[in-house]
């Protein structure tokens, strides 16, 4: 079974932008994930834009998939607009889904 760090890292790649084809994780969106005492987790991330379609279903959908790892107490998910997200941000892997590279 893997530990809980490696399943948070595992649901996070696992959500996607309901407009790219690409991961929240890939996408840079991930600012910091902290895990406290008695497991409860911390995120803390951003939006492509502040007027992004996502704007309310993204962090919902964070909470509730990490809520459901096993283990995990509670998530608190912090949207924050410093920094402001570019295309930099995004992984090799998410530059050449959307044909950056």
């Amino acid at each position: 079974m893997a530990n809980i760090h490696e399943e948070i890292d595992e649901v996070l790649h696992s959500i996607y932008d309901p407009e790219l084809p690409v991961n929240i994780y890939d996408l840079g969106l991930i600012y910091k994930v902290e895990i406290k005492d008695n497991n409860v987790v911390f995120v803390t991330m951003t939006l492509t834009a502040p007027s992004c379609p996502a704007a309310q279903s993204l962090p919902v959908e964070v909470e509730e998939k990490l809520k459901a790892i096993e283990g995990v107490t509670d998530v608190h998910v912090q949207i924050t607009w410093e920094p402001k997200w570019d295309k930099s941000m995004m992984s090799e892997v998410a530059q050449l889904e959307l044909g950056f590279m």
